[in-house]
């Protein structure tokens, strides 16, 4: 009924999580296996499963950038993992993306909206994508020392690049009040850096990779100094409103392991406690490290490494709490991989001897090849279902989400005769041949029914002008039934040029008759701006039999709306309406 929901969609929808753990683990995990024996019947007749691994440079790839494959491999890995979470599909565009859209750039706005409506269109495809993607370029990362693990860290760079701007906001860069304790300037920004130094050859990242990424961390480490100092980031409170100890408390109430919690809160009530002293502690400790890694690589320095990597580990369990518990995690949060980064650029690892392996290269390079084949098979079945889903028609998700499935069924329509807005008479299935796709609108609602209007318009639109359907809405309001009620809702909502759309009204008695045969409850009293009436769509068809009775309490989005009109679409061509 208008007004009366609020649209707030439950993240673990039952019938959503099952079409998600069915896309993930059944037809998903079906067409990845068959791409990846398809790979592997390549590798095989080309000999090159035979050489995975074993090339030249893979033999002697520095150790430095051995744990950097491993590190962020399994970064990579568990941020996969941590997308087969079933509240993804319909919380990670609203839950996630959307608070951080507050106070960006209105390009980046836009931008991060857009990704949004994208995502909200697509939720199942999209989700299983990035899942079985992130997955995949974990696998090839850890496994595969030569070009399939630096197409891999390609692929990465690109990806991590594309969430920091659309998913993580640009890591909070554009936004007041942004602290590196916090997540700035974004986890994903690091494993861009990382995917980078992996696609570059080993060469290359011998010689450049310590100076140039300490030096870069350095840089980021002196800017987030600057932004601890600032008042706005409120680090300077004591009490309750320090930032650190109201972050802390609000993070420590989401279910997790008792003791990441009581240290987490600990740290809050001690910042709380000594005020300023506390931040005063924290840029001590930012402007010590980003000096000392900005000379480690040449001086040779190992305490800035040990310095910085220590501290990132407490505040990555203190000031951001893990960020690995509350339903719709999606990675380690920023300092967790930033201390990985900056551990493989020490260097100690740099001047470090190729890594000696004690299993033999021939059983490695066999078993790699074929968890790099299925990696590989992630990597492209998820690539072409992310960009295929994202230029399809809108997924019914949303609008199951909110309303659940549509009936079917085999009644016979009330017939009705009516007053339509050209004030001609209306009978139900007066065309012959001609589906009736049948709801109820109160021409005086600024709530719900303009939302079923849009509806009504977007699915017009996406059917050839020859279809046969009539669209026919029956007025909803005892006290706004006239025709010139009718016309002004048509006007104002833009629906005068929507072929074969009816919208009926008459002697109240006879209203009254049609709201009870489809079963409409409408209650309104004189004093009210408009009533409150049930919200459902009928399909009948041209024998004259309701075939769908569909639920459609609107969704106040264009993905939402989108979404329904799917459903729709769906069902109507079901009665062969296409």
């Amino acid at each position: 009924m208008p007004g009366m929901n609020p649209n707030k969609i439950n993240l673990s929808n039952s019938l959503i999580v099952e079409l998600f753990r069915h896309a993930l683990f059944v037809s998903g995990l079906f067409r990845l296996t068959v791409i990846a024996v398809v790979l592997m019947l390549v590798l095989v007749l080309t000999r090159r499963i035979l050489q995975f691994n074993l090339s030249p440079e893979g033999m002697n790839e520095p150790r430095a950038r051995t744990y950097l494959r491993w590190g962020f491999g399994a970064v990579w890995l568990i941020d996969g993992i941590l997308q087969f979470q079933v509240s993804m599909p319909l919380g990670l565009a609203n839950n996630v993306v959307a608070p951080l859209t507050t106070n960006t750039p209105s390009w980046l706005h836009s931008l991060m909206e857009h990704g949004i409506f994208i995502w909200n269109s697509h939720p199942i495809n999209l989700a299983v994508g990035t899942a079985w993607l992130q997955v995949g370029i974990g696998l090839a990362i850890l496994v595969s020392n030569g070009i399939t693990g630096r197409i891999a860290g390609l692929v990465s760079a690109g990806w991590a690049s594309l969430v920091w701007l659309i998913g993580n906001g640009a890591g909070g860069i554009f936004v007041t009040g942004a602290s590196f304790l916090f997540g700035w300037p974004g986890a994903t920004f690091f494993y861009a850096i990382a995917g980078v130094w992996l696609f570059l050859k080993p060469e290359t990242f011998r010689r450049w990779f310590s100076l140039v990424t300490l030096r870069i961390i350095a840089g980021i480490v002196a800017l987030g100094a600057v932004l601890q100092l600032l008042p706005s980031t409120e680090f300077w409170h004591g009490g309750n409103t320090n930032a650190l100890t109201a972050m802390t408390s609000f993070m420590t109430k989401i279910a997790q392991p008792h003791w990441v919690a009581w240290l987490s809160r600990s740290t809050g009530v001690i910042a709380g406690s000594i005020g300023g002293g506390f931040n005063v502690i924290v840029v001590l400790w930012m402007v010590v490290c980003a000096g000392g890694l900005w000379f480690a690589a040449k001086k040779r320095w190992r305490w800035p490494i040990w310095t910085f990597v220590a501290g990132c580990l407490f505040f990555w369990l203190t000031a951001q709490d893990t960020s690995l518990f509350g339903g719709v995690s999606t990675d380690f949060n920023s300092l967790l991989p930033l201390a990985v980064l900056a551990w493989c650029a020490s260097p100690s690892l740099r001047d470090a001897p190729v890594l000696v392996h004690r299993i033999p290269r021939e059983l490695t390079a066999s078993t790699g090849a074929v968890v790099a084949t299925f990696a590989a098979a992630m990597i492209v079945y998820s690539t072409a279902l992310i960009a295929t889903s994202s230029l399809a028609s809108a997924e019914t998700t949303l609008y199951q989400a909110q309303n659940g499935a549509a009936s079917a069924t085999t009644t016979k329509a009330a017939n009705f005769t009516l007053t339509d807005q050209f004030n001609k008479t209306y009978s139900l299935g007066e065309h012959r041949g001609y589906v009736t796709l049948l709801t109820f609108l109160d021409p005086r609602c600024y709530t719900d029914c303009p939302l079923l209007a849009q509806q009504l318009k977007s699915l017009r639109a996406d059917l050839p002008a020859t279809t046969k359907l009539d669209i026919v809405a029956v007025a909803a309001d005892p006290y706004h039934e006239q025709l010139s009620d009718l016309r002004h809702f048509i006007a104002v909502r833009g629906l005068s040029h929507v072929s074969n759309f009816y919208f009926v009204t008459g002697q109240l008695s006879a209203v009254r008759k049609v709201w009870a045969s489809y079963g409409i409850g409408v209650t309104m009293t004189k004093s009210d701006v408009m009533s409150i009436h049930s919200d459902y769509m009928f399909i009948i068809n041209a024998k004259n039999q309701v075939r769908w009775v569909i639920p459609d309490d609107p969704i106040a989005s264009s993905s939402g709306s989108a979404s329904a009109v799917s459903e729709l679409r769906v069902l109507l061509a079901d009665e062969g309406v296409h």
